[in-house]
């Protein structure tokens, strides 16, 4: 029988990008996966008045709010001209929260003039106002 002692299974160069080749593979699966867990902890909010409709008597007007984030928000406030608007004028009454992907409708009492812009924003837990700028009067949407 003979014995081979100097034959190797693999060279060193072909060991050298094998080696290379499973940590590289490695690290890009626990790449992926650590992208996919960071985003479902870290949503974004983002809010889109899609329509104002004003009430035609000069005393209120109802906005039409979609969650077009990733995450649910709490609606906590609504501000006319970046003023605080009473909370017992706000229908559905704040703090209300808001499932991710759907929308609502906010009423809202406030005596308005006819032609004159308004900044309405609307203000989430987080502190973050989402605004736009509307005509008195003027219907969007």
């Amino acid at each position: 029988m003979k014995i081979l002692k100097c034959k190797k299974a693999l060279s060193p160069v072909v060991a050298s990008i094998i080696l290379i080749a499973v940590t590289v593979a490695v690290s890009i699966a626990v790449a992926a996966w650590m992208g996919a867990l960071t985003f479902s902890f870290m949503g974004t909010e983002q809010l889109t008045i899609s329509k104002m409709t004003w009430d035609g008597h000069n005393t209120g007007f109802t906005i039409n709010v979609k969650n077009t984030g990733t995450k649910d928000v709490t609606i906590n406030q609504i501000l006319m001209n970046y003023a605080g608007v009473n909370s017992s004028k706000v229908l559905p009454l704040p703090p209300f929260a808001l499932k991710s992907t759907l929308g609502t409708a906010i009423t809202v009492t406030y005596t308005y003039t006819n032609g004159t812009n308004y900044d309405i924003s609307v203000v989430t837990s987080s502190g973050y106002k989402f605004t736009n700028t509307f005509q008195g009067g003027q219907d969007t949407g």
